[in-house]
C-alpha cells in the first residue's frame, strides 16, 4: 500500500518492459474503488477512452515512448472507505502508427439510441 493524505498529488508512472524503441504506452482507462475485486459498483473514473473524468488528473510529459507518467489528487469514498484501489489499462502500439489508439487521444463514445 501507499499511503496518502486526502489531496495530496498522487503520481504515478506506467513503464514498459521492453528493448524494443519503438513502441509507445497509452493511458486509456484508470478507476478507482473501494473493492480491490470490483470496480463496477462502486467506482470513479480517473480517465476513461483516453478523455480525462477527473478535474486534477494531469498528463505529463515523458521523453521515453515506454514511460507513461500522469498524477491527480487523492480522495477517499464517503469517508466510510479510507482505501481506494486503482486498476489502469495501458495500450501499447508502435511509434508513428498514427492510426492506432495511441495517436486517437480523447474519444467521446456516443450513446446508442434504443428505438421501440
Amino acid at each position: 500500500p501507499y499511503y496518502i493524505d486526502l489531496n495530496q498529488n498522487l503520481y504515478l508512472q506506467a513503464y514498459l518492459h521492453s528493448s524494443d524503441p519503438n513502441l509507445v504506452v497509452f493511458v486509456d482507462t484508470c478507476v478507482a474503488s473501494p473493492d480491490p475485486h470490483d470496480f463496477n459498483t462502486l467506482a470513479y473514473d480517473i480517465i476513461r477512452n483516453g478523455c480525462a473524468k477527473d478535474s486534477s488528473y494531469v498528463t505529463y510529459y515523458s521523453p521515453y515512448n515506454h514511460f507513461a507518467r500522469f498524477k491527480f489528487n487523492a480522495f477517499e469514498f464517503i469517508s466510510r472507505h479510507t482505501l481506494v484501489y486503482l486498476q489502469c489499462e495501458l495500450v501499447v502500439c508502435r511509434l508513428g502508427d498514427y492510426s492506432s489508439r495511441c495517436y486517437q487521444g480523447c474519444i467521446h463514445r456516443s450513446k446508442r439510441d434504443t428505438s421501440s
